[in-house]
């Protein structure tokens, strides 16, 4: 059946569609009986509202973009259902699109958005993102941009965890407990998100006075093949980790799958602490050490910090979600 339109319902009363209009948006102006007859009719015929019109009327779609770097790794889905969720709240729809963590995938993305003329989108940026002009020319013509999780220093706003500190305390927990050949296992040296990281690992070791060994950090494409790879040059080395701080689930699962392979043990000989969901941990074998990200809490900061834009808030604000870290199976008990 074909929708039927003001314009319809308006023909078959013999009336003007401005009076239609009027009646179903609740103004004044439009006799009671009259105002019965068009709900009547519209309910009859499934009216609905079109959105398209809604939005040249009054200049909003009532839609915001989310772009992610994968939609079906567990931590962007659940950031991505807190954004939904509170977005839903304010009466706005989500369109979620997949960078497959790539820059130019990435940039055709937003691209599409801004052309849907959604209000505003939120980026998780992909790990090979390095030029952010895309960004910047969004920011100058005042379209409202928030990023999350991984972000850059570009003047947009942003929700964040502890990078620094989170690494920090993990990284310290594991000196404590004995290491004293620790490794960085995490992604490229362009993201912020990584850079934080490695500062807080390096932080640690200045701070308990354990000297930097620049082959234990290895900062490469997040794959499950470059962690793999990655870790088992680590313990080729003359004098190997004792211990690895990994920033990426996938890195960690590659850690575990190589110490395995040369017949050690976790974490006996070598200690393992992730960046990572709490069912992945619960999942692998052993279970890892991890740091427990608040993933609703940042999903449904940076929907607000994108919502206070949209609604005329220029300020560029920057959020910080604490992170914690949760002992399991891969690291030794304290000392």
């Amino acid at each position: 059946m074909k929708r039927i339109s003001q314009r319809d319902i308006a023909r078959q009363l013999g009336i003007n569609v401005s009076t239609v209009s009027r009646a179903l948006r609740g103004l004044g102006g439009v006799s009671k009986e009259l105002k019965q007859q068009i709900e009547q009719l519209a309910e009859e015929r499934g009216y609905r509202p079109n959105p398209l019109a809604v939005s040249l009327r009054y200049d909003t779609t009532r839609t915001i973009g989310v772009v992610v770097p994968d939609v079906a790794y567990n931590h962007n889905a659940h950031i991505v259902k807190s954004i939904e969720a509170e977005a839903r709240k304010a009466g706005y729809m989500c369109i979620i699109t997949d960078s497959n963590d790539q820059s130019e995938n990435e940039k055709n993305s937003v691209e599409l958005l801004v052309n849907m003329h959604v209000d505003g989108i939120i980026i998780c940026l992909s790990q090979d993102t390095a030029d952010f002009s895309y960004l910047s020319q969004l920011k100058k013509s005042r379209f409202p941009v928030v990023l999350f999780d991984r972000t850059a220093d570009i003047g947009l706003s942003s929700v964040i965890i502890n990078d620094v500190a989170s690494a920090y305390e993990a990284t310290s927990y594991l000196i404590e407990t004995g290491a004293r050949n620790i490794a960085f296992l995490g992604g490229p040296n362009q993201m912020k998100q990584n850079i934080d990281r490695k500062h807080g690992y390096l932080e640690a070791l200045r701070h308990h006075a354990i000297p930097i060994r620049t082959e234990l950090v290895k900062c490469h494409h997040i794959s499950f093949n470059s962690g793999l790879s990655d870790t088992l040059d680590l313990l080729s080395l003359p004098e190997p980790p004792d211990a690895i701080l990994a920033t990426h689930g996938l890195l960690a699962v590659s850690a575990l799958q190589a110490i395995g392979s040369r017949g050690l043990r976790i974490p006996d000989d070598v200690a393992v602490i992730a960046y990572m969901s709490d069912w992945v941990s619960e999942m692998s074998h052993p279970r890892l050490s991890f740091v427990k990200q608040n993933l609703k809490e940042m999903g449904v900061k940076a929907f607000r910090l994108l919502h206070d834009l949209m609604n005329g808030d220029d300020s560029v604000q920057h959020v910080v979600v604490n992170a914690h870290l949760e002992l399991r199976d891969s690291t030794k008990k304290s000392l």
